[in-house]
């Protein structure tokens, strides 16, 4: 099922596929069949981001694992999960960088997807069964024209097969199980759409939006407004926060450059916090919040309010939210003097 901009798994409508050996993140496995001591290497300290290019097929744990695999590297997660059907920037968090991953997650998305008209499904993707079918087919000027509405600040219904919670369960927990999902409209932002090609049949369109906004129900309603039905049939991811497509690399690269080999593709662990304003600290202040206790910023520079993080040397040291002056740290770094540890 093709996965749209939402960042937790709420834009997953598939079941989360089963774990396999190579999906299943090490649990500190130390011996193999027999008895004999592993002779893999042993996992290293690796801190910053990795922006995955993922493909068509491939899930968000598998690609995490590889790139886990691939750095030798003790802990990854990734920002915003993409489904196998959909391809396209995959931003994955290593070591000190996962405590960065809701600053990415909260980040603007953008999307290039394909509308295909004359058919509504389930899942509003190309995976569901059909529901309605129409023999009419929009020109490119009334896709154009039926945009506007949807940009902006507007309410939107989630598809019926997405993991939002009803009553404690998943909504496509439930659709699987012939219940009626009824979902409320939530406000997302949309920011843009555009027609990039059109033919009579198919409609691409690109899209920036906000957390929670899910391009599976922009197809849908298009479809609806304009009387012809219509799904998304695929999807590609070009931009995750301050992640675009310039900054990324494939799996065969990182595959083959191997642990040594791949530093030019790690990203400091700073970069998830573009959005956020930076502070350089003494000394003895980040050692103040490396305990977990406040700083009092000075200098006509210093935020007086909102989040922010605290450097020093240049290294990435606490961020927090900055109350009347006072950096209140909420997570700290031990980066080990570097950006970078490799």
């Amino acid at each position: 099922m093709i996965n749209d901009p939402t960042i937790e798994r709420s834009d997953v409508a598939a079941p989360p596929p089963q774990r396999t050996g190579e999906d299943r993140p090490s649990q500190g496995r130390r011996q193999q069949r027999g008895g004999q001591a592993s002779d893999r290497p042993k996992r290293r300290d690796v801190n910053g981001w990795v922006i995955l290019d993922k493909g068509v097929g491939m899930t968000s744990t598998h690609a995490v694992a590889v790139v886990k695999r691939a750095f030798n590297a003790k802990k990854a997660g990734h920002a915003g999960t993409l489904d196998p059907l959909a391809s396209g920037i995959l931003p994955i968090a290593l070591g000190e960088a996962t405590k960065t991953v809701p600053f990415v997650m909260d980040g603007r998305k953008a999307y290039i997807f394909t509308v295909t008209w004359g058919i509504e499904t389930d899942t509003d993707d190309a995976e569901g069964r059909p529901v309605a079918t129409s023999e009419s087919r929009p020109d490119r000027a009334l896709v154009e024209a039926a945009l506007p509405a949807f940009i902006g600040a507007i309410e939107q219904v989630p598809p019926r097969y997405s993991a939002i919670k009803i009553a404690g369960e998943r909504a496509y927990d439930l659709a699987r199980d012939g219940e009626v999902v009824e979902l409320v409209a939530r406000p997302v932002q949309i920011d843009h759409l555009a027609v990039v090609e059109h033919t009579p049949d198919r409609t691409v369109i690109s899209a920036e939006c906000g957390k929670g906004t899910y391009v599976r129900a922009i197809a849908r309603d298009l479809g609806r407004v304009l009387g012809c039905f219509g799904h998304v049939s695929a999807l590609r991811r070009t931009r995750v926060g301050p992640f675009a497509e310039a900054d990324s690399c494939v799996v065969a690269v990182l595959e083959e450059g191997g642990p040594d080999g791949n530093g030019a593709h790690l990203q400091p662990v700073e970069t998830a916090l573009d959005a956020v304003p930076s502070v350089p600290v003494s000394r003895d202040m980040a050692l103040r919040l490396m305990r977990g206790q406040s700083v009092l910023l000075r200098g006509q520079d210093a935020p007086m309010e909102g989040k922010a993080f605290a450097t020093c040397g240049g290294i990435l040291v606490a961020v927090g939210d900055v109350e009347r002056g006072e950096l209140v740290p909420h997570r700290v770094f031990h980066l080990g003097g570097t950006a970078r540890s490799a």
